[in-house]
């Protein structure tokens, strides 16, 4: 297998873009080929830093960057030597099988979108972001590449996050959920509620709708909804993570008796942590292009680009495109 990797894109790029990508080479030896795509003085000069370094790491050189802030669509059309441009080339050459980058999200959607197309069945793709529970992950379907959905975009999405539930999370039969207002089929827009019908109907074991203060129960692996919707999902939750850590450590060092407290606890606030931390999950793979594709937080850590690498090589290995369009086609005929 062969992957991209956008070197330049990221809060910490290339450093720790380029660490990770290492790293994830010398865990994967079946990455026949890792390429590392932006500034080749720039990426050299990391490599230096890295010790030795894996015989599947290639640098490709790209003279532009796209900036967080940038427009996505501007960006793609007048930087066509970026490091996200070439890396999505590559896979659209045939010379990669998938590319991860954690650099502008709208800029990694634009480019596979424009580049790569949909597959056979896919009118618009979605980002698939999986979800820590108390009782086992969920993914979340869209969390922000289409926010204005048809039901039969909808539908899709709960093929997409079914599949990649099943091959890579792990879950046998996934359970798919429509994210909405209430439990009942009469609730919702009429976007949810035609998508409804038409999930009732189908091969995929549907629990029907579901509101967002279940999701976290674990009574569903995946949960459908535009990218509008998904994407206040996702950013609320990172934001109420962030104040309730925040809470608890002004609560824990109040006074003395609090602080030992803490110290009696720091095994569970770790492994807590360790549960929560995004970095853990990689990224989060825009499902429908044709190809893979694996989105990064803006802040990844080296750690975080390392597993990102590693969910690329799971989706291939898994051939995730492919049980995609078998799952389209199989809706369809049902239909």
């Amino acid at each position: 297998m062969r992957i991209a990797v956008d070197a330049m894109g990221g809060d910490h790029a290339p450093r720790a873009i380029v660490a990770g990508s290492v790293e994830a080479a010398r865990l994967n030896p079946h990455i026949k080929r890792l390429f590392l795509v932006g500034d080749s003085d720039a990426l050299k000069k990391e490599l230096e830093a890295c010790g030795e370094i894996p015989a599947s790491i290639e640098v490709c050189h790209a003279t532009q960057v796209v900036g967080m802030e940038e427009s996505p669509a501007v960006a793609i059309r007048r930087k066509k030597d970026s490091s996200i441009s070439r890396s999505v080339d590559l896979v659209k050459s045939g010379e990669a099988d998938a590319v991860f980058s954690a650099g502008n999200t709208g800029a990694a959607v634009a480019a596979t979108t424009l580049k790569l197309r949909t597959l056979e069945g896919v009118d618009r793709p979605g980002i698939a972001t999986v979800f820590p529970t108390p009782v086992k992950p969920f993914v979340l379907i869209d969390a922000g590449a289409t926010t204005d959905c048809t039901p039969d975009i909808l539908v899709q999405f709960a093929v997409m996050g079914s599949v990649y539930s099943r091959e890579i999370i792990g879950q046998s039969k996934p359970r798919v959920g429509l994210l909405s207002i209430g439990e009942e089929d009469s609730k919702g827009n009429e976007a949810t509620k035609d998508a409804f019908k038409v999930l009732e109907k189908s091969s995929l074991d549907f629990a029907g709708n579901v509101e967002s203060r279940d999701i976290f129960n674990g009574v569903v692996d995946v949960v459908v909804c535009d990218g509008f919707v998904g994407n206040v999902v996702l950013k609320t939750s990172e934001s109420v993570a962030h104040t309730i850590s925040h809470w608890i450590k002004e609560e824990c060092s109040k006074n003395p008796i609090r602080i030992l407290g803490a110290l009696l606890a720091r095994g569970a606030f770790k492994t807590i942590k360790q549960r929560s931390d995004p970095a853990m999950y990689g990224g989060a793979p825009l499902l429908g292009v044709n190809g893979i594709c694996i989105i990064g937080h803006g802040s990844s850590s080296a750690r975080a680009v390392c597993n990102g690498v590693r969910v690329a090589a799971e989706s291939i290995e898994h051939r995730v495109t492919h049980r995609i369009v078998d799952g389209i086609k199989e809706l369809r005929e049902l239909m």
